[in-house]
């Protein structure tokens, strides 16, 4: 971050801000804009693409741009104009930000599988770096699109700032240092699968959230999603369905104990979580010395006897780091987080309560089901349903409660983008 900083600051001296834009006007998206606008110098947030423009344009306007500087645009040459003029565009039309050519790079803050997939297509074809902030696709279809965006000569990166990048960039750390990483966990105040958008519509007003996005987080989907593209960025596995996550009341540092050390070899290491562990809501990852040198000076810095040791990171600051990482990407070709291959881990969708025939899917954070994790090589062996492309989906058999769902019991929606992309994932990457 050191070196991002010096970086962006060269280019606010030299009048020359990297200039990218943003897809998606929501809750991240405003808080993005805030930042970006009032307090990143060498940045600047150009242009915005949003289904709905009034949103677009309130998150310049609620956050310091005149009204009179901020431009409605349908084609490239009118964004293009717009910049030029020292102006900021928004647009309903994603085609002209991932179009445009002063746009360095673009960030995909819809959070939405079948939206984003069309964006990050688009973008990829307009030959734009992209980062994500979209776990939900990236678990779902992220080993091809990285495929494809090398393929296209462009960087697709997911962010830092939200639990995955985080723990990422302490991996990357721990590595640097010579050490072996074995698990690579999440931080969780609550889990509870059976949470619906009626149970979070009050905390979702608190926060101005969506209630489905708060649903998201309560009934484990949202970590499944996140912990899988963990485990795509690094090879590492779940050790069983639904990963462990043990219920721990007391520091992270505590836990070092209690997984199974040959087991994690054996595996390669693990993507998990933890529901009450301290510092909340932060990451941790746990590594292996390498020999008796390392354990010594491990000992005498703190860490302990081992065999493991505890590295964690007590936050994740979403918006505020969500910006650097459109600076590590374009001005340093460096991903925060990204699949090595094909998957390693997949998240399939099961029954949040008895699910007749005829039901059609909700989605993710809805009443109808929700997400675990399991390996690729499992969820491909037993046909199982990935819950990024459950949405939509109507039932043709009854499935009790708690049943993982699979490609036989649903009907999928016609014309999905997203499932037409796991399908060819699916062909590619074989387990």
């Amino acid at each position: 971050m050191l070196i991002v900083d010096t970086a962006l600051a060269a280019r606010a001296e030299s009048g020359n801000p990297l200039r990218f834009g943003m897809i998606g006007a929501g809750y991240m998206g405003r808080g993005i804009a805030n930042q970006v606008l009032n307090y990143m110098p060498g940045m600047e947030l150009s242009a915005i693409c949003n289904r709905s423009l009034p949103a677009a344009i309130a998150a310049y306007a609620d956050f310091g741009v005149p009204r009179d500087r901020i431009i409605e645009v349908n084609t490239v040459d009118q964004l293009e104009d717009a910049l030029r003029a020292g102006r900021f565009a928004v647009t309903s039309d994603p085609a002209v930000l991932c179009e445009a050519p002063s746009l360095e790079a673009l960030v995909e803050a819809t959070g939405h599988v079948e939206h984003g997939a069309q964006v990050t297509m688009q973008a990829i074809a307009g030959g734009k770096h992209l980062v994500l902030m979209n776990a939900e696709l990236d678990a779902t279809v992220g080993p091809l699109l990285r495929q494809k965006a090398d393929a296209a000569g462009v960087i697709l990166s997911g962010c830092d700032g939200d639990q995955p990048g985080v723990q990422l960039n302490l991996l990357r750390f721990v590595q640097s240092i010579g050490l072996i990483p074995r698990v690579c966990g999440n931080i969780k105040g609550l889990q509870d699968r059976y949470r619906t958008p009626e149970t979070q519509a009050a905390y979702a007003k608190q926060w101005g959230q969506t209630p489905h996005m708060v649903t998201s987080f309560a009934d484990g989907t949202k970590i499944s999603f996140e912990q899988a593209i963990v485990a795509n960025a690094t090879g590492m596995q779940v050790a069983q369905r639904g990963m462990i996550g043990m219920d721990h009341r007391g520091s992270v540092d505590e836990m070092t104990g209690m997984y199974d050390l040959d087991r994690l070899r054996e595996l390669g290491g693990i993507v998990d979580y933890v529901v009450g562990g301290l510092p909340s809501p932060g990451v941790y990852v746990f590594a292996e010395a390498q020999d008796k040198v390392q354990a010594h000076y491990l000992n005498y810095g703190k860490l302990g006897q081992g065999p493991l040791y505890s590295f964690y990171i007590p936050y994740h600051l979403m918006i505020f780091e969500v910006p650097l990482s459109v600076a590590r990407v374009t001005l340093f070709g460096d991903r925060v987080i990204a699949p090595k291959a094909g998957p390693v881990v997949d998240v399939i969708a099961a029954a949040k309560c008895d699910l007749d025939e005829g039901a059609v899917l909700d989605g993710l954070g809805g009443f109808l089901t929700y997400g675990l994790c399991d390996n690729y090589s499992v969820s491909r062996a037993e046909n199982l349903l990935p819950m990024g492309i459950a949405a939509g989906a109507r039932m043709r058999r009854r499935v009790p409660k708690d049943q993982v769902l699979t490609y036989e019991d649903v009907e999928l929606p016609v014309g999905s983008l997203a499932c037409a992309l796991r399908a060819e994932q699916d062909r590619i990457f074989q387990p």
